[in-house]
């Protein structure tokens, strides 16, 4: 009963809110990811995935909440004077690691559409069911730990926040599918959202960066905020309906000329 107050179904509300907006690179990543298995497999290693990487998201909460204090310890520093220097705890090597691996993801894909011929011997390399399975749960887990700090930050009520976990888990299993049809009948759109996962990497690796209190050359990396890692979605998905839309127009205009 302690869910249904009014300020917990607020803060309910926003957390579902905030949930569905950090999980889009998330769900970006498993509808890209499921593509390396089997047609037939695909949509119930999304829903296994996401079922997982919930309740793993619950335990990693609890982990939190509990023994806050253990992410946040050094684990270990490097100390270069001119060079590098930093302080790593917990959370700065998962975060750093799993945006190590988006990049190295993104990179391997974009390179693979460019080198790619239009033949049936050229297809995504496929995967076994419960290798993509591994690689959607553990990227979930440092996924989670965004939205889990910022939802700690709005409440220290451990029903409301995951009942805000199994709530946007619901929703991306219901969009899963939606966003890898769409992505799968509208292809160059999946450019761009290699693009996107690229981004996100870029914002893992400056934000793991920044919680080591990393410096390079005397210089501290910052983490991209945000405000501006949604500007850039947003005016790079707008660029691409506008071009997609203007090739439209022209292969239309000559195809009447001829």
């Amino acid at each position: 009963m302690d869910l249904f107050t009014l300020e917990n179904l607020f803060t309910l509300f926003m957390l579902v809110l905030l949930q569905a907006v950090l999980g889009f690179d998330n769900l970006l990543y498993i509808s890209l990811e499921s593509q390396s298995v089997p047609t037939a497999q695909q949509s119930q290693l999304r829903k296994l995935g996401i079922g997982l990487a919930v309740a793993l998201r619950i335990v990693l909460l609890w982990s939190l909440v509990s023994i806050l204090d253990t992410f946040q310890a050094e684990i270990f520093s490097v100390n270069l004077p001119g060079f590098i220097e930093g302080s790593f705890n917990l959370q700065a090597v998962v975060v750093l690691i799993g945006g190590v691996f988006l990049l190295y993801t993104a990179t391997k894909e974009i390179s693979h559409m460019l080198v790619i011929e239009i033949s049936e011997s050229h297809e995504r390399k496929q995967k076994s069911f419960f290798s993509a399975l591994m690689w959607i749960v553990l990227m979930n887990a440092v996924f989670s730990f965004d939205s889990i700090l910022s939802a700690m930050a709005l409440t220290d009520n451990f029903i409301v926040m995951a009942t805000a976990i199994i709530i946007g888990g619901i929703l991306m299993i219901w969009l899963a599918d939606h966003v890898t049809e769409f992505l799968k009948k509208n292809r160059m759109y999946e450019v761009v959202g290699l693009f996107i996962l690229f981004l996100v990497a870029v914002m893992l690796i400056s934000e793991g960066a920044h919680l080591a209190h990393l410096m390079l050359f005397s210089y501290a990396i910052e983490p991209l905020s945000k405000a501006t890692f949604y500007l850039v979605i947003f005016v790079m998905v707008l660029v691409d309906i506008v071009q997609s839309r203007y090739q439209r127009k022209i292969q239309a205009m000559l195809q009447r000329s001829r």
